[in-house]
């Protein structure tokens, strides 16, 4: 009995301490491609800023699947239990949002401005016994070239 605690105890860290330090590179890279790709306008109008010179327009999309590690989806069984705020889905929703959106930007590097920006999510392993939880996120809008 102690040693399957102690196992499933170690698995739990190994979890943790490998969740943390792949969030942690996501994180990073997110925030330098952020960078590198914040002068393309990004915006849920329908119109374009400027109407005038538009040479084309093209549908663009993005799109990316974040899994959850098993310390987070442990921790939010807990907290679900009890009831209250599941932070640990917070920073998986999002790293996938802001992931999608770049994704997008990258496909409409020569653009504009992308305008119309829409951002739909769903859940892929929900309702699935003994599988760790994922989700993705779709963003989609139409990049306007001068």
């Amino acid at each position: 009995m102690i040693f399957e605690i102690s196992i499933f105890l170690i698995l739990l860290l190994i979890g943790y301490i490998s969740g943390t330090l792949i969030e942690k590179r996501h994180y990073k890279s997110i925030r330098e491609r952020e960078e590198e790709l914040k002068a393309l306008p990004t915006t849920t109008h329908k119109r374009p800023l400027y109407e005038e010179d538009i040479k084309s327009c093209k549908l663009v999309n993005g799109s990316v699947v974040i899994s959850i590690d098993y310390f987070k989806k442990f921790l939010a069984s807990l907290i679900n239990f009890f009831g209250g705020n599941i932070s640990s889905y917070e920073t998986l929703i999002d790293r996938a949002r802001r992931e999608a959106i770049l994704r997008l930007k990258e496909d409409a590097k020569d653009a504009s401005e992308i305008i119309n920006l829409r951002i739909e999510t769903s859940s892929i392993t929900k309702n699935t016994k003994n599988s760790v939880g994922a989700v993705e996120v779709l963003a989609f809008g139409t990049a306007i070239y001068r």
